[in-house]
């Protein structure tokens, strides 16, 4: 009984918890330029996150279009380092890079 009684406290003191989220963060700046061939954005918020990417097509009216993605972004970790992702997505795949990932040995 007595654990009963311990696990619904806590049980509601996690539920009077305040909630973490990033509902409070604002956007400090955001540009974007959308056309035919490709498109291009960025974002910062107030939180420390940004976020850039741009893409074209590639191989127009050809039986190989497709989409070329570059892009990176950014954020504070928990541990309050701020972390740095380049990427890139395209016909081999989304290929991500940061000194934080892991890197697949060379076989």
């Amino acid at each position: 009984m007595k654990f009963v009684i311990v696990f619904v406290a806590l049980f509601g003191l996690a539920l009077a918890a305040p909630p973490q989220s990033n509902a409070e963060a604002t956007v400090l700046r955001q540009d974007s330029n959308v056309g035919a061939e490709g498109y291009q954005f960025s974002v910062e918020t107030s939180d420390g996150k940004s976020h850039s990417e741009e893409g074209q097509l590639k191989n127009i009216g050809t039986e190989n279009e497709a989409l070329s993605v570059r892009g990176s972004f950014t954020y504070l970790g928990d541990d309050g380092v701020t972390y740095s992702v380049s990427y890139v997505a395209d016909e081999n795949g989304f290929q991500p890079s940061a000194a934080h990932l892991p890197v697949a040995p060379v076989a």
